[in-house]
């Protein structure tokens, strides 16, 4: 049977979101997770539907794509599907050529498992790796400790703490109060929980969301922050221990992150919050 490459559109989302829980597993290589598409959802439905690209045969999703920008596609395929010749075939040639409507011309990027077989065809058609990332992940068969800090899940009164928490731990930020509640509405949060960390004075101080794939399986925090003005304090390994937290009352698993390697502040806070460090992962991409 042909591999067919679609846009689901609204409708195809709740599919689409149901694989890439299914795909979920403790093990996996660091892949797209239903929490992306989760935090992706800020920029409503219809903006998500139209990132959103699928690979199917037979009726069956095979590989779930994010166009996370407008030249990054962020990639995942069925586990079992990670080796077979004529998906990976398929998919290099989709995002290779521009007018298949996945990747534009120019230089762009691809996030893809590592050990797919699309990694080596691409790299064989003279894609280049990149700057690498370093995935850490927590285990949350044990009982966390507590944060040391005040910890409020943040419900739809409480947005704008949130926003204004993401907003100054991320320079050029565009998050708005409307942008969460258009993420709170999407099928993902069902499954998810924004976190604030306050310090001693009534601050807010860090932000956090965490997003569950269904028990038993991996959650991801995306994203995670620490106010500017309150750098510097432990607030960031407070906030990633309470999102490992919410994340086991919620079922999952174990709780993943990643983050460029570059960011050693970064890797040094969740290594500090009980986050293992993982071997690093690159995207592949084709120069202009």
């Amino acid at each position: 049977m042909a591999i067919v490459l679609d846009e689901p559109g609204v409708d195809g989302l709740r599919e689409a979101v149901g694989v890439l829980r299914e795909w979920q597993y403790e093990g996996a290589p660091m892949q797209l997770h239903p929490g992306d598409l989760g935090w992706f959802w800020r920029s409503g439905a219809e903006a998500t539907a139209e990132a959103v690209r699928t690979w199917s045969r037979g009726g069956r999703i095979l590989a779930v794509g994010l166009l996370d920008g407008p030249g990054l596609l962020r990639l995942t395929i069925a586990p079992d599907a990670h080796r077979d010749g004529e998906l990976a075939r398929q998919l290099a040639d989709d995002v290779t050529d521009p007018e298949r409507g996945v990747l534009p011309e120019g230089k762009v990027n691809i996030e893809a498992p590592m050990g797919a077989l699309l990694q080596e065809l691409l790299s064989e058609e003279g894609w280049n790796t990149d700057e690498p990332w370093t995935p850490l992940r927590r285990d949350l068969t044990e009982p966390v400790r507590d944060p040391g800090v005040r910890i409020v899940a943040v419900g739809p009164e409480q947005a704008h703490v949130f926003v204004a928490v993401h907003r100054a731990a991320w320079d050029g930020s565009r998050f708005t109060d409307e942008r969460w509640h258009a993420m709170a509405a999407g099928l993902p949060y069902a499954d998810a929980r924004c976190l604030v960390a306050y310090d001693g004075r009534g601050n807010a101080v860090a932000a956090v969301t965490v997003w569950s794939a269904g028990p038993g399986k991996p959650g991801l925090l995306e994203p995670m922050g620490v106010h500017r003005e309150h750098r510097g304090h432990g607030y960031g390994r407070a906030i990633s221990v309470a999102a490992a937290a919410a994340l086991r009352e919620l079922g999952s698993s174990s709780a993943i992150v990643c983050t460029p390697s570059s960011n050693v502040g970064a890797v040094a806070t969740y290594k500090s919050a009980g986050f293992q460090q993982l071997p690093e992962v690159r995207d592949r991409y084709r120069d202009a």
